[in-house]
């Protein structure tokens, strides 16, 4: 992997992964990025930022989300930042609003440090800046809508997995396609809302906003109807672990100017992400599935979508 200080300026990176770092709000923050094989002649790539969950880190986020073989297939660039707090890099959380640990706490800028972050990377990359993307897992996935509620003008569309927004103040200034991905049997963050189990060897509890209540609020900012269009329930292969898993497509269409707001609703599936390595933390996490591949559904909603620069 290639280190690189902050500052410094590459007209393109070569495919692979790279690692950097910068300072924002006094606090030394890094990221890595996966840039794929498609990059000669420096058309600029689409990118997406995937944030890990809470007590992960970059890296782990990296292995686990399985992104980087999408983005090769695809031809995007996939984005892993760390969060904040910790110990020896691990144990990272986001300030996502209400929601987490250190971050949180400490009112860490995580806003900014993700602006600051595109615009390093775009010094270092040719990016298309109209496809910037963002996702995330649980407290990553809370931290996507924040970015995407309070950087709407930067953000082209946002999917979260397993985690619901926690913003005290929901003002987007512009419509934001919205995909939202999160099992009724999630034990960790709950999909009717309320307090989950303490972390592993701690006494701290998060209270998680019910999906709906979430959905909700995009679903009258993006000016949506208000009853979705149900696909077929999916169910997995016959066979497999996962075969009495369910994901079911519902879609909230047509909405204000082009937008759409997606929840693929999924049964047996634990504190997840889909489609990711399987048999991951199953003490912590719950049960894999494969019912559906997160980083294809979202790419699919994704590549739908442009935010023309001012």
């Amino acid at each position: 992997m290639l280190v690189g200080a902050a500052g410094a300026c590459a007209a393109t990176l070569a495919p692979g992964d790279h690692e950097f770092t910068l300072i924002h709000g006094q606090l030394d923050r890094s990221y890595i990025v996966h840039v794929p094989p498609q990059v000669a002649g420096g058309k600029p790539l689409p990118a997406v930022v995937n944030f890990h969950g809470g007590g992960a880190h970059a890296q782990a986020q990296k292995h686990y989300s399985r992104m980087d073989a999408t983005a090769d297939r695809e031809g995007f660039i996939a984005v892993y930042p760390n969060g904040s707090g910790g110990i020896g890099g691990r144990l990272l959380t986001w300030n996502a609003g209400a929601c987490c640990g250190w971050a949180a706490a400490s009112r860490v800028d995580d806003v900014g440090f993700a602006i600051a972050l595109l615009d390093d990377l775009a010094g270092r990359v040719a990016l298309d800046k109209e496809r910037i993307y963002a996702t995330g897992l649980s407290n990553g996935s809370m931290m996507a809508y924040r970015l995407a509620a309070e950087a709407a003008q930067r953000i082209a569309a946002v999917a979260g997995v397993a985690g619901a927004m926690t913003l005290p103040k929901f003002e987007p200034a512009l419509p934001v396609p919205v995909m939202h991905i999160h099992s009724v049997d999630d034990q960790r963050a709950l999909y009717d809302g309320g307090l989950g189990p303490a972390f592993p060897f701690t006494n701290t509890r998060v209270f998680h906003a019910p999906v709906d209540d979430m959905l909700g609020k995009w679903i009258a900012r993006n000016g949506c109807p208000a009853q979705p269009r149900l696909g077929d329930p999916l169910s997995g292969r016959p066979g497999a672990a996962d075969a009495a898993h369910t994901a079911t497509r519902h879609a909230y269409l047509p909405c204000r100017d082009g937008t759409q707001v997606v929840l693929w609703k999924l049964t047996g599936a634990g504190h997840v992400w889909p489609g990711g390595v399987q048999d991951y933390l199953p003490w912590l996490l719950g049960a894999g599935t494969t019912v559906i591949d997160a980083n294809t559904e979202m790419w699919r909603f994704f590549s739908r979508f442009r935010r023309r620069q001012q």
